[in-house]
């Protein structure tokens, strides 16, 4: 399941809801990203979508992940427009039949919703907004999955 939201949500109850009668899941492995405050340097991080479209597209690598890694299930949890620091900007969680492919596959997706998925990113702060763009970090982590 992906979604698209511009509200806060809850991780805690996602990750109940997603852990939920399952029987032939043996892990579930999940990560939250936080919006940091970069030590008072951003007071927002502003993500531009296009809804439909970003969907689709991350509906695309969560399919790529499944096969990949043998899932039984993909919930991926994305926010859009404006986030305070301290509010979940993106939930990943991956059940497989083992520990492994499930880690494995949250790496894989994370790694490409940081780099590549559509998502424009501004973070604004008291001396202005400045566009964000992937570090050299995060496309090494990225490239690692080729």
């Amino acid at each position: 399941m992906i979604r698209l939201v511009a509200q806060p949500f809850e991780p805690g109850a996602e990750l109940t809801g997603f852990c939920a009668g399952r029987s032939r899941t043996g892990a579930v492995a999940s990560f939250v990203g936080i919006a940091r405050g970069e030590a008072g340097r951003a007071t927002a991080l502003e993500l531009q979508a296009y809804p439909g479209f970003t969907e689709i597209e991350i509906g695309r690598v969560a399919a790529a992940a499944a096969s990949r890694f043998g899932l039984d299930d993909v919930l991926v949890i994305h926010r859009h427009g404006v986030i305070a620091p301290g509010e979940s900007i993106v939930m990943v969680a991956t059940a497989s039949a083992h520990r492994r492919e499930a880690f494995e596959a949250c790496d894989y997706l994370m790694d490409y919703l940081k780099s590549r998925a559509p998502f424009w990113k501004k973070e604004h702060g008291p001396d202005g907004a400045r566009w964000v763009e992937p570090t050299a970090r995060d496309l090494d982590d990225l490239a690692r999955w080729e």
